[in-house]
């Protein structure tokens, strides 16, 4: 399947450009230290371009302009991968860029954390409609400290925890601590990824936006919409205050990253992008595309170039393994010492699925078609292809027989034309 433009016009370099010097106010960042939010390696964006037009628009006004990258809990990425990503040549570091700094977000690390307050249980109970109800400590990098503005420069795209991503998100848990991730990480799977990917006003983001709230620098965010050919054009860009600025790219998103099919499919093979080099990512292939897979269906995660489930949470992930929501919940005793996040992640990538008199059932298939090799899929619940054996090409053009090819898997969201959502 093609990815079809909905109408929506796809702007040029210069149109960016301009569009950055004709909206973004220099006056407002007069003097002022800068910090630049910016995603890493797996998200589409065409970080050159809009990195190139806001320093040269902003860096001769202001007095700092930093970049951190909101890795979540990512792995941190080497200065090399970093200017990868900026599009710094490497002769340009020392002698145009030597005053920027390129910062990792340290989630792991307390010392690199600052508490700059809480969510009550009183407040956790009211946002998740009772779900949940628990203090929760709300961190962020200590660096922001040394900043007087905050500009999130991030894609919005249908999410799996917090409905769409973006805005205030590249701030928790982008740049925070892991105390706020885990809380809503495992409020959005008690919801379920069905339930709440691709939906704009969702609890998790009204989590997320209260915690913003609470950094006392300006915030500023550029959000923007890529087109979902992989190309990182793009269709649209909005700039302001993190939520508004968030509220019109999820709009336009909700356009053009969400497609609708008439029917469900009994076989998918969802290609996972070299960006997603671990089933921690990898499975937005699986988180998109679970509404349309059919009962009892297959999903194939195909990743020939992936050989590791997450570098991070590896260790977890091995001992608890891939399950449906109401397998942990019926064992908590069990499982509730482990991160939330980590269980979050586990029951997106498994679907839907019942846990009743200690039989799990899962609503479809999950394959894993990558070098993750068979006897370590068995033992985390997902199913193993040899991706030697997969013909991708074979897959292609039999929507009609309830197969769908999907080529770049991951950003665009999948829905059926009768689901209400």
């Amino acid at each position: 399947m093609q990815y079809m433009s909905p109408n929506v016009p796809i702007l040029t370099d210069d149109e960016v450009r301009a569009w950055i010097l004709a909206n973004v106010p220099r006056g407002d960042y007069e003097r002022k230290r800068v910090l630049l939010v910016v995603p890493d390696h797996t998200r589409t964006a065409p970080l050159p371009l809009l990195f190139d037009a806001l320093f040269h628009h902003l860096r001769p006004v202001v007095d700092t302009l930093d970049v951190m990258f909101a890795l979540g809990t990512h792995p941190p990425l080497s200065e090399a991968q970093m200017c990868r990503l900026l599009g710094i040549q490497e002769k340009e570091r020392a002698r145009l860029f030597y005053q920027t700094q390129l910062i990792n977000h340290e989630w792991d690390n307390p010392e690199a954390l600052l508490t700059i307050g809480s969510l009550t249980a009183m407040e956790t109970a009211e946002i998740s409609g009772g779900l949940l109800s628990e203090d929760v400590p709300v961190k962020i990098n200590a660096q922001v400290q040394n900043y007087d503005v905050l500009l999130v420069v991030g894609p919005v795209f249908p999410h799996e925890v917090v409905g769409f991503s973006g805005g205030n998100k590249y701030f928790f848990p982008g740049i925070s601590g892991p105390e706020l991730l885990n809380f809503f990480h495992w409020l959005g799977a008690l919801i379920t990824n069905a339930g709440i990917i691709g939906v704009k006003n969702t609890p998790v983001r009204r989590v997320v936006d209260r915690a913003a709230q609470l950094i006392s620098q300006q915030r500023r965010a550029l959000t923007f919409v890529v087109t979902p050919d992989g190309t990182a054009r793009l269709h649209g860009m909005f700039y302001g205050d993190p939520e508004p600025a968030w509220s019109d790219a999820a709009d336009l998103s909700g356009r053009v990253h969400i497609q609708r099919m008439p029917r469900p499919f009994h076989t998918v093979l969802s290609c996972a992008p070299a960006m997603y080099d671990e089933l921690w990512v990898a499975g937005k292939c699986m988180y998109k595309l679970e509404p349309v897979v059919a009962d009892g269906g297959e999903l194939i995660i195909y990743a020939p170039h992936m050989h590791e489930i997450s570098a991070t949470h590896g260790a977890s992930i091995r001992e608890i393994g891939y399950h449906c929501r109401d397998y942990f919940l019926n064992q908590w005793e069990k499982f509730g010492e482990y991160p939330r996040g980590v269980i979050a992640h586990s029951t997106h990538v498994r679907g839907g699925g019942t846990f009743a008199n200690g039989a799990e059932q899962c609503r479809v298939r999950v394959t894993l078609a990558s070098q993750i090799p068979p006897e370590v899929c068995q033992s985390i619940n997902l199913g193993y292809r040899d991706p030697a054996t997969i013909d991708v090409e074979s897959f292609a053009d039999r929507e009609h027989e309830g197969v769908l090819l999907v080529r770049k898997a991951g950003e665009q969201l999948y829905r059926l034309d009768s689901d209400p959502i």
